[in-house]
């Protein structure tokens, strides 16, 4: 954008300066996602921050599942307490993704007779 800015120099006589304003990019309404692998319980912790932060979290669990089962239900669980006590919610994506979100935003489910209902 430029912005011009008038002088007067004589009478009759006009001089202008223009000026270089470069727009800052809008942030505002931006949301962000973030990928995080859970390969360890203690990787829940890092997780737990970044939906606190206002963060929506996709959470690969594949690696964890296939290391220790009783170790990842730990993990989901402590990350779906988080998410009910700030209002978010978790849901499984597939087999090896989990998704997390912060109180303004939801997983929308569909049920299995909705989508009986769209085939018929």
């Amino acid at each position: 954008m430029v912005l011009s800015v008038f002088k007067k120099k004589g009478e009759e006589e006009e001089e202008y300066v223009e000026l270089q304003v470069e727009e800052e990019p809008e942030k505002k309404g931006r949301i962000k996602i973030v990928v995080e692998n859970l390969s360890s319980f203690g990787d829940s912790d890092k997780i737990q921050e970044r939906i606190r932060e206002g963060k929506i979290v996709f959470i690969k669990i594949k690696e964890l599942k296939e290391k220790d089962l009783g170790e990842l239900k730990r993990a989901i669980s402590r990350i779906s307490k988080t998410c009910a006590a700030i209002g978010g919610d978790i849901a499984g994506v597939g087999e090896d993704w989990v998704i997390a979100t912060p109180g303004f935003a939801m997983v929308e489910r569909s049920s299995q007779s909705s989508i009986e209902k769209e085939n018929i």
